[in-house]
């Protein structure tokens, strides 16, 4: 089981020092990414690999934590700096995909989040639509919106169902975003 292959070890070498020692040396540089998304075993097992070197690198953002319901621990990368006070911090808040006005929504839903480092995110590409913000009574209303925008857009700017994309978040939106697509003819 995957709890165990990290627990195991952990509880390993936390009773034995001499294990301890010898999964230190295992590793002379460790790198984690998505490091929001660290729960609290596998962060004691990371400083155990690396205590010794304390070469290691993580690549994260506090603002991008969403998986507490499995275990992710957020105030892991919160006090990262505290934790490893010889650590170089380093801001990436330059987006090179979004232009400015996706960014400028981005920011002001992040600027709510309570506990968090404070960062700008920004881009140098300018223009693009301005968001649209719908909400929906249910999820056959979502997709009848998004069935709808699809279809005006095809209209108004002679684009083609194939130019669009549709990206959700958990398996059970498809299939009601399938029958409105499929509905308003563009599947």
């Amino acid at each position: 089981d995957f709890g165990d292959l990290l627990l195991l070890p952990l509880r390993l070498a936390e009773e034995d020092p001499q294990s301890q020692d010898a999964l230190s040396r295992l590793f002379d540089h460790v790198l984690v990414d998505e490091f929001q998304d660290v729960n609290q075993v596998q962060y004691r097992l990371l400083r155990l690999l690396a205590g010794r070197s304390r070469e290691l690198v993580v690549v994260g953002d506090d603002d991008q934590a969403i998986y507490a319901w499995r275990g992710a621990d957020v105030k892991i990368i919160l006090r990262f700096q505290s934790d490893w006070p010889d650590a170089v911090v380093v801001r990436l808040e330059q987006n090179y995909r979004s232009t400015q006005l996706i960014l400028q929504a981005a920011n002001a839903v992040i600027a709510r989040n309570r506990d968090r480092h404070h960062k700008t995110l920004f881009s140098e590409q300018k223009g693009g639509r301005p968001v649209v913000i719908y909400t929906a009574e249910n999820e056959r209303r979502e997709a009848d919106f998004v069935a709808q925008t699809i279809r005006r857009l095809c209209q108004e700017e002679a684009r083609e169902p194939s130019d669009f994309a549709v990206c959700y978040r958990t398996n059970a939106q498809s299939r009601v975003l399938e029958e409105a697509l499929r509905s308003s003819g563009l599947l």
